[in-house]
């Protein structure tokens, strides 16, 4: 698609308009926010990339406050952007921006790249994307700019006092293993063989981040990936969810949730913490009236069955009202599905998010500061 470059004006009105929008902030500094990750948390660092893994162009953004594309695979804020308002903070700039220097080192840094997987040879298709290995050494490199910014100590508290999400499994079947009969991973591996595998090379970026000093990680299971509108467009003759995506899914959640137990339990903290995307997307799945969807579908963006056909671009079908949209183009959210899930992150039971929600962590961590 044709790139839309991202000018300093634009970036600026960005950050004005986003903290203009979070309510309640508030004059003392909040919590540093890390995120890694895929397409569901990418704010931007796409946009600096040759790659056709980009959100950069209408009507991308089209609900956005500026109303402009960002570089959010969404029709307005994403996750990450709905965690920072509850955090009464500024969206943590992408670390590939320009702006990311001096006092906005402090609010965090987004390393996210849409089309990543846990393991390096996911989303090869899309070419020029920053892998969970370099996103890790970004981290690195952050760190050490953010110490040269407020020292070493200070920079180490920051670290270790920050919240942390990490998104990540989705691509490794959507854009690996299922991305086309008979892949190389498909080959090598059964399923029931290729998710432990996965399970176990998670187990090495989370013990990674650990090691790097975070110390309150959300790491999010994959939502409900064979219903997502792209794969009902591909693979479903009567409306209902692909089997073999849904079978991967429900495979690998249940093994992360136990892997997060594992390492907390090595490490002697509740220091991971599992978010269950599948259930969140499973109530609106099955429900969508009750939150207020008309489809749970249906992109709001895209063409052809499901509009689950190709990219969302100017010339795709879009939706009036994107609120009563569960998607918003073939596999990522609206923002309006995306308060949704956030809601159950930060307030839900442990059936949504374990050991506690993002509310309990912040109310103890507060406590004991």
């Amino acid at each position: 698609m044709d790139a839309l470059l991202v000018t300093g004006c634009l970036v600026a009105a960005v950050a004005a308009a986003l903290l203009g929008a979070t309510p309640g902030a508030s004059a003392a500094a909040p919590r540093a926010f890390f995120v890694f990750g895929d397409s569901l948390v990418d704010n931007g660092n796409n946009n600096y990339l040759m790659t056709t893994a980009r959100a950069d162009a209408p009507p991308y953004g089209i609900d956005f406050p500026t109303h402009m594309p960002t570089g959010r695979f969404s029709n307005g804020l994403n996750i990450p952007d709905i965690i920072s308002e509850h955090l009464g903070s500024e969206p943590a700039l992408p670390y590939l921006s320009p702006y990311l220097r001096g006092d906005k080192l402090l609010v965090g840094a987004n390393f996210a790249s849409a089309g990543v997987g846990i393991l390096n040879d996911t989303g090869i298709q899309f070419v020029n994307i920053i892998r969970i290995g370099q996103q890790l050494e970004n981290f690195q490199e952050y760190q050490q700019k953010l110490a040269a910014f407020v020292g070493e100590d200070a920079a180490a508290q920051v670290v270790n006092n920050a919240l942390v999400l990490i998104t990540l499994g989705g691509n490794d079947f959507v854009n690996n293993y299922y991305l086309v009969p008979f892949s190389v991973r498909s080959r090598q591996f059964a399923i029931q063989d290729y998710v432990p595998y996965l399970i176990s090379e998670y187990r090495k970026i989370l013990t990674r981040l650990y090691e790097m000093g975070a110390r309150r990680v959300v790491v999010t299971g994959t939502g409900m990936i064979g219903c997502v509108p792209a794969e009902l467009a591909m693979h479903s003759v009567d409306g209902e969810c692909a089997r073999d995506l849904t079978e991967a899914a429900d495979l690998f959640n249940p093994q992360l949730v136990r892997m997060l137990a594992g390492l907390n339990a090595d490490i002697g903290s509740d220091v991971f913490i599992a978010a269950n995307t599948n259930r969140v997307s499973f109530d609106f799945m099955f429900n969508p009236q009750d939150y207020g969807f008309v489809t749970s579908k249906v992109a709001c963006c895209g063409q052809g069955p499901y509009n689950g056909i190709g990219l969302c671009t100017p010339a795709s079908n879009v939706c009036p009202n994107r609120d009563v949209y569960a998607y918003w183009d073939a596999f990522h959210p609206t923002e309006r599905a995306n308060r949704i899930i956030v809601g159950q992150f930060m307030h839900g039971s442990t059936d949504h998010i374990s050991p506690m929600n993002i509310s309990t962590i912040l109310a103890m961590d507060s406590s004991r500061g």
